[in-house]
């Protein structure tokens, strides 16, 4: 699989890399950031420019990200049902969700790079409960750039040893999201056992 998109973004590059990223953060399961550290290593190589590789990535993730958002907005409790009908989707959109309510407008910022598979769905749960475009836009902004700095930077530097810096990012990238679900589901069961006792105190 990893020759293979290596193959593909030596020969499409540039317009690959936008649509890929693109998707990415629509949550459709595309290896961006595989894309990007070989984006990098066509960059270091000199068979791509790296200003048209980083600006390409930036702006296909920017027009996703607004995109999911203003979709979500705009069809509301239909998109809720779609993202609620399969398990794995209704997971990822509560574990978003408690993600959005523990650390406000930096989990936009940090769901772009730091916990990246709540990426998507953190720009779906944005425009469900009414955050205001404007700062939506700019902290998503900000994350991206870090994201796309990241793995571009990476592949630019590392261009011998992309698949296992891709795995290594991709591990990590996990391991932190899991995390992340973990507290908030132990955030979720304390918030619950307080609300129990209290209602057993009063009865």
């Amino acid at each position: 699989m990893t020759d293979l998109i290596l193959s593909l973004a030596a020969d499409y590059g540039v317009p690959l890399l936008f649509v890929i990223t693109f998707l990415s953060c629509l949550a459709l399961p595309v290896p961006s950031s595989l894309l990007m550290l070989a984006g990098g290593g066509f960059a270091a190589a000199g068979d791509l420019t790296l200003a048209a590789v980083v600006a390409a990535a930036i702006s296909g993730a920017l027009i996703g990200d607004n995109l999911g958002f203003l979709i979500a907005r705009r069809m509301g409790l239909r998109l809720d049902d779609w993202l609620l009908r399969r398990p794995r989707r209704a997971a990822l959109r509560a574990q978003s969700e408690a993600y959005m309510d523990k650390w406000g407008s930096s989990s936009i910022f940090f769901s772009r790079w730091l916990v990246a598979p709540f990426g998507p769905y953190v720009n779906y749960v944005s425009g469900l409960s009414g955050v205001n475009w404007p700062r939506f836009a700019l902290w998503g902004m900000a994350g991206e750039i870090v994201w796309v700095g990241l793995y571009v930077g990476l592949g630019y530097g590392f261009a011998d040893n992309i698949a296992a810096i891709s795995s290594l990012l991709g591990n990590l990238s996990g391991f932190l999201a899991a995390l992340v679900a973990a507290a908030g589901l132990g955030l979720w069961m304390r918030h619950a056992i307080r609300v129990r006792a209290a209602a057993r105190r009063h009865a």
